[in-house]
């Protein structure tokens, strides 16, 4: 396709040459012409009798409109589409901090597909992973980013509008770099910063001048979340117990002079006002009651985030957002595409939740959101599989209400899968045995794939569940949309072979365990001799491709973590061949692992509850012994 441009396309041409050669479409004088114009609201798309019209107010719109009239062109030569944007910021915030950090052209592959969904925001989470100068162990062995990468995407993202936000944290998170001596003495407890001390301002002050000098904003995230054990570490010792409220209040003080000094406008995370204020400890307390002191104590130059991707029901995120004004300024909403919890991205739970949390934005007239994609136990999950759900971000964005055919299209020209497609990876953990759409964020391939086949910690939770059909028939409907010539494709290597492993997984300790039982000795023969090199097998094989994706979108720091997972998987099927054959053979009387009763995990009474199956992380699943010492 031949496309000419007139009009207002000044800071726009190198944006248009990325997406001709993305896209398919050339540029040129004989071209369908298409007139370009600056506006100040609604972006809107129009051809008719073979001239196109682009009406944007912003630069990012201009690159979702191009992908609207070349969508529109595939099925018409006459149409015209108008939206209303409903948010001022809208974007991403990729997690880089949990061993998964993204190579440099795999942010700008991201880049460009937020750009054609009209996204115009994105933050890359780096709690150590950036470079500061003077601190050798700050980011160490962790693929920290220089300098010129972030300015190389920062830069990136310009060319099409994507404001990206330096994110980092300056009281709690940093227990990657704590942990090394070179750092005690900036240490309140393993992962908090110690505050009201001379030289941890002297180090927050280069921390904020080395995150925020490659970016264009002037905007910052400071982080600040979950602060949990603030003043109660070497700062009782110090200084003494001081009212918490009261520590958090005077460290934000000094952070926001740091970057007033810097020229920046900092946001922060608003939990540890909520979770000091409960007394429950928790963020989500509706019957917390923050002191008007501390209310008053909170400058208003300081935008408060407000995280929240748990709740189902859209009056939960109105009734907190209306908390979060009561502190003199609107917030940022923070929802969550759900990534963390294992090899799959949860879209029954970031639908439900996500559709609840923006209709309530919107409603509550707030003009600022992002997605969080965190990484959390070791960063299993690939990135990439989340842009459906900033597909969902985007269609929200451009519309006062999500019109769900639309955002199948979209999603389809933007990525080249199609919405199904990523829609059935959910069925990873979304088995038998959980709730529907797994709105209690259930893991079962987690905890299915790492615990051991001879001790079993979560057997009892699937006993009596069909999760080898279901995982049969998961890896048919992977396959079924599995096509080589798609650029994203080998986002389904990994789930694919996830299937096929567990498949045969999901049920052997259990299988084992009856075999044991009733002494059905051919059946541990076939166990040990057949189906446990099968699946050590199968094991390297999901291995292998999940190292090969790692590798094709992260630096390789953080990939020894699952290396060592994966290699206790298999060491651990290896010394069960051995402990079956020493009992098949009569080495041995009995296999002690075996006699033991499984329980459920969670100390509930039956299978099925009001959380379904259950939530797992690795050591929880792998073993019940100590993974070090302390």
């Amino acid at each position: 396709m031949l496309l000419k441009f007139e009009g207002d396309i000044a800071g726009l041409e190198r944006g248009i040459a990325i997406m001709s050669e993305r896209l398919g479409f050339c540029v040129g004088d004989n071209g369908i012409p298409v007139k370009v114009q600056k506006g100040t609201g609604k972006l809107e798309v129009s051809m008719e009798e073979d001239k196109g019209c682009i009406v944007y107010s912003e630069k990012v719109q201009f690159f979702r409109a191009l992908g609207l009239l070349l969508e529109g062109l595939q099925s018409s030569t006459s149409f015209k589409i108008v939206e209303e944007p409903q948010f001022t910021l809208n974007g991403g915030m990729f997690d880089l901090s949990r061993n998964a950090v993204l190579k440099v052209e795999s942010i700008k592959n991201l880049l460009e597909k937020m750009a054609l969904m009209g996204l115009n925001m994105v933050m890359l989470y780096t709690e150590d992973t950036y470079t500061i100068e003077g601190e050798p162990y700050f980011g160490y062995m962790r693929g920290r980013y220089s300098y010129e990468e972030l300015k190389e995407v920062d830069d990136y993202a310009d060319i099409f509008g994507i404001e990206m936000i330096p994110c980092i944290q300056t009281l709690a998170h940093l227990q990657q770099f704590l942990r090394w001596p070179a750092a005690r003495y900036l240490r309140d407890t393993a992962d908090v910063l110690l505050a009201e001390t001379e030289s941890t301002y002297e180090f927050i002050d280069r921390m904020i001048r080395a995150a925020s000098a490659p970016f264009r904003s002037k905007r910052i995230h400071v982080g600040m979340d979950e602060a949990h054990g603030l003043g109660l570490g070497r700062y009782l010792e110090k200084y003494g117990y001081k009212r918490r409220f009261d520590i958090m209040t005077n460290h934000l003080n000094r952070v926001l002079e740091i970057c007033r000094k810097y020229g920046l406008k900092p946001m922060m995370w608003s939990d540890m006002f909520f979770r000091l204020a409960s007394k429950t400890g928790h963020y989500y307390d509706m019957n917390a009651d923050i002191p008007k002191d501390v209310i008053e104590k909170v400058p208003r130059e300081v935008q408060l985030v407000y995280w929240d991707y748990y709740h189902h029901e859209q009056k939960e995120y109105e009734f907190f957002i209306s908390k979060h004004k009561e502190f003199g300024t609107d917030p940022v909403f923070a929802g969550g595409i759900w990534t963390w919890t294992g090899m799959c991205t949860n879209y029954g739970v970031t639908f439900l939740n996500t559709n609840a949390a923006l209709n309530a934005c919107k409603k509550g007239g707030i003009k600022e959101v992002f997605a969080t994609m965190w990484g959390d136990d070791g960063a299993e999950n690939n990135l990439f599989t989340t842009l459906l759900g900033l597909q969902l971000f985007a269609e929200h964005g451009y519309s006062k209400e999500l019109d769900m055919e639309k955002l199948k299209r979209r999603v389809k020209f933007c990525t080249g899968l199609d919405f199904d497609a990523f829609m059935d990876l959910k069925y990873l953990d979304e088995t038998p045995g959980t709730l529907p759409d797994n709105r209690e964020c259930n893991n079962p391939s987690k905890f299915l794939l790492w615990q051991d086949v001879l001790i079993g910690l979560f057997d009892k939770h699937v006993e009596s569940l069909d999760m080898a059909g279901h995982y049969a028939a998961t890896e048919e409907k992977i396959r079924s949309h599995r096509d080589p010539s798609k650029e994203l494709d080998f986002i389904f290597e990994v789930p694919q072979k996830l299937c096929s492993v567990l498949r045969i997984k999901a049920d052997m300790g259990i299988r084992i365990k009856k075999a044991y039982d009733s002494k059905d000795l051919d059946t541990l023969k076939k166990i040990a001799r057949e189906e446990l090199p099968e699946l050590s097998r199968r094991v390297n094989e999901l291995r292998i491709a999940h190292r090969d994706q790692w590798l094709r979108i992260y630096k390789p720091f953080g990939w020894e973590i699952i290396d060592i997972r994966y290699g206790g998987v298999m060491a651990r099927i290896d010394t069960a061949i051995k402990r079956l054959e020493d009992y098949i053979l009569g080495r041995i009387d009995r296999i002690e692992e075996l006699e033991e009763e499984r329980l459920y995990y969670d100390n509930r009474k039956t299978q099925i509850n009001e959380e379904g199956l259950t939530y797992a992380m690795y050591t929880w699943a792998a073993s019940a012994n100590v993974f070090s010492h302390g």
